[in-house]
């Protein structure tokens, strides 16, 4: 049996891009993502399989996320934030049906292994199981800030066939502005670089698990002058 260390890619990323204790503000924003990605992953699937939700009810399940994350982070947002965070949703919401996105499916997650070390699991927000694959961000995140471009880079690992597009509903503007980039591949110099730090960090804090018992498909990198 191959003992493997996994993790996840967001664990890549708060590794290299830590994040200092989130305020109420960050806390409401966060609330709010989480309602909208939901919902819109729901709502892509119904639509999938010929289940025709109406935008109210999406709404609605995106509202009844909202209040679960905000009892949760035990936050209680004034009026005016609950009515902003209120209007984004319905924005979002707005926009992403008019979308390329809208109908996809959520791609199962893949796990990029690292010469049969480390694992570290990839999965963007939609795909067309075909060609193409997008990550979903409710803020202009073109170009993309460096935590999202490794995000990015970690999932075109994880689907090498597959074109990447960056799919932005920039919730921040009213109306809801809609801005849909391809992110072209790294450079194989950068590849490697990245497959090196994706494994250093996955023995510093990944879990051990047994490769062979892993069900995910997976892809697998080797690196030059690795023990």
């Amino acid at each position: 049996m191959t003992q493997v260390r996994t993790l996840a890619a967001y664990e890549i990323v708060r590794h290299l891009f830590p994040r200092p204790p989130p305020t109420e503000i960050d806390e409401i924003a966060r609330a709010t993502g989480k309602a909208i990605d939901s919902a819109l992953a729901y709502w892509s699937h119904a639509q999938r399989q010929n289940l025709r939700l109406t935008a109210t009810a999406v709404q609605k399940m995106a509202l009844g996320t909202l209040n679960e994350e905000l009892q949760d982070a035990d936050v209680t947002p004034s009026p005016e934030a609950r009515t902003k965070a209120e209007r984004e949703i319905a924005g979002v919401l707005q926009a992403f049906r008019k979308s390329e996105v809208f109908g996809l499916a959520r791609p199962r997650s893949r796990l990029v292994l690292i010469d049969r070390t480390v694992g570290v699991y990839a999965q963007p927000d939609f795909s067309d199981g075909v060609r193409r694959f997008y990550e979903m961000k409710t803020f202009r995140a073109v170009p993309p800030p460096p935590d999202v471009a490794l995000q990015v880079s970690i999932f075109q690992l994880a689907f090498p066939e597959q074109r990447s597009f960056l799919a932005c509903f920039d919730r921040h503007k009213d109306p809801v502005e809609t801005c849909i980039e391809e992110v072209p591949p790294p450079t194989a110099e950068a590849r490697t670089a990245l497959l090196r730090q994706m494994r250093e960090i996955g023995l510093l804090k990944g879990i051990e698990k047994v490769l062979e018992y892993i069900d995910t498909q997976v892809v697998g990198y080797t690196l030059e002058g690795t023990p």
